[in-house]
This record gives C-alpha cells, sequence and structure tokens, in this order.
C-alpha cells in the first residue's frame, strides 16, 4: 500500500478539522474531531486512487520515507 504524506488542521471557519493530501490534488476531507479527520481522509485517499486507476490517470508515488510496520 501506498503512504501519502497527510496534514490536518484545525478550521475555525468550518469549526472543524480539515485534512489533506497534499501530493494527491484535491484530495481533502473533514471532521469534528483530528482524530475523524484522520478516518476520512484514509477513506478520501483510497477513493482518489481508485478513480484516478479506473480513469487511466497518472499515480503520483509517495515522497515520504518508507515505514515498516
Amino acid at each position: 500500500m501506498l503512504k501519502y504524506a497527510i496534514e490536518i488542521f484545525y478550521s475555525q471557519e468550518d469549526k472543524g478539522y480539515i485534512a489533506i493530501a497534499p501530493e494527491l490534488k484535491g484530495c481533502s476531507a473533514f471532521g469534528e474531531t483530528d482524530e475523524e479527520a484522520l478516518k476520512e481522509i484514509k477513506i478520501a485517499i483510497d477513493l482518489w486512487l481508485k478513480t484516478a486507476k479506473s480513469e487511466g490517470k497518472i499515480i503520483p508515488k509517495p515522497k515520504g520515507q518508507l515505514i515498516l510496520s
């Protein structure tokens, strides 16, 4: 599975947390908590990748370090 960087920040305007995957153009999610935003961005990344693959688009390789777990 590919591992993409995720940024999470609080949005005063939205009164919640925004999560983005900067390497995947337009991939973002919202949550009332940072944990919820993280859960939602993981779903959004999966859907982004599936859509890009089905449409034959180039999927960028993650720029971060490989993390073995």
